[in-house]
């Protein structure tokens, strides 16, 4: 089995697991939230049920980015993972906003709640099964780079920091009485629902309007390129993270003066050393004589 598709079922195992997972947890939010009336498990529960959405774009489009190149689609598939991870942003946000309002409305009307040490329960078992979920996205991200699992282990990420919360909150008014602790633990947790939310967009974003990669890859792969034996200079690098891989191109210069044949053979090792800088790239070199002056884009870009 190749690395890629090594990485592709660890994708797949990760995006399944996330969504059983996801489906219990959300089951026993909502039935501790029924048995206490606690605005913060209630909180819980709906970012549990977001998780479970979430689950299921991710489900959907880390399958669709697996998908072969195609006829419709010669780049591949893989900005659909960056589609949903901007999805389950867009989800997360939209939950904080509806629990935000009910929070306010809580801390207004305070109202008491019961069977406290249910909800408590309820809360420790779901922040150990989250922290397990959240350690095995961990390892799958750092093997694969999938934006999808990484955006699916942010939920789990918020899923804990919201049990913590939530009991915090339920402790506070079982030991102390305050009546607006709940509803101020929900207020807090719908805060931080929204930051996650904002940043995992702004990273979406990054692969599905092209941005280029870091510096530092570029660097990179500029110093491969002209490491090749027969590259006399480089330009016009263009990059970006297409989600299953990157992609890169390049004009690779050599001497005028060689036959096609073996500025061919020289463009070929130059793309193939820089494939090794990367998990899975797609790489192309245009080939030209070294000093040629011509029309550039790194002439075109704005600084």
């Amino acid at each position: 089995m190749t690395d890629n598709q090594t990485n592709q079922t660890l994708r797949r195992f990760a995006a399944t697991t996330a969504l059983v997972v996801a489906f219990v947890l959300v089951g026993a939010k909502v039935w501790a939230w029924i048995a206490t009336g606690s605005i913060s498990l209630l909180t819980s529960a709906a970012d549990g049920l977001v998780d479970v959405l979430a689950s299921l774009v991710t489900f959907t489009g880390v399958r669709y980015a697996a998908k072969p190149v195609d006829s419709g689609h010669r780049y591949g598939h893989g900005k659909a993972e960056a589609v949903a991870a901007f999805v389950q942003a867009l989800l997360l946000a939209g939950a904080a906003i509806e629990l935000a309002i009910e929070s306010v409305q809580r801390l207004i009307a305070p109202e008491a709640v019961t069977e406290m040490g249910v909800g408590i329960w309820v809360i420790v078992g779901s922040s150990l099964a989250a922290v397990a979920l959240v350690t095995m996205q961990t390892y799958v991200v750092k093997r694969t780079g999938s934006m999808a699992i990484a955006a699916d282990r942010a939920h789990y990420v918020t899923d804990v920091a919201v049990n913590l919360a939530v009991l915090l909150a339920l402790l506070i008014q079982r030991y102390t009485g305050w009546t607006c602790a709940d509803a101020t633990g929900a207020l807090a947790i719908t805060c931080y629902m929204l930051w996650n939310a904002r940043g995992m967009a702004a990273h979406a974003l990054i692969q599905l309007l092209d941005r280029e990669l870091g510096a530092e890859d570029r660097e990179r792969i500029k110093a491969t390129v002209l490491g090749t034996s027969g590259v006399r200079a480089v330009h016009d690098i263009r990059t970006r993270d297409g989600g299953d891989r990157v992609f890169v191109e390049y004009h690779v210069e050599v001497d005028g003066w060689l036959p096609v044949a073996d500025g061919h053979t020289i463009s070929d090792r130059s793309e193939e050393a820089v494939m090794a800088l990367f998990p899975a790239a797609d790489v192309t070199a245009h080939l030209e004589p070294a000093g040629i002056v011509d029309r550039r884009l790194d002439d075109l870009i704005v600084k």
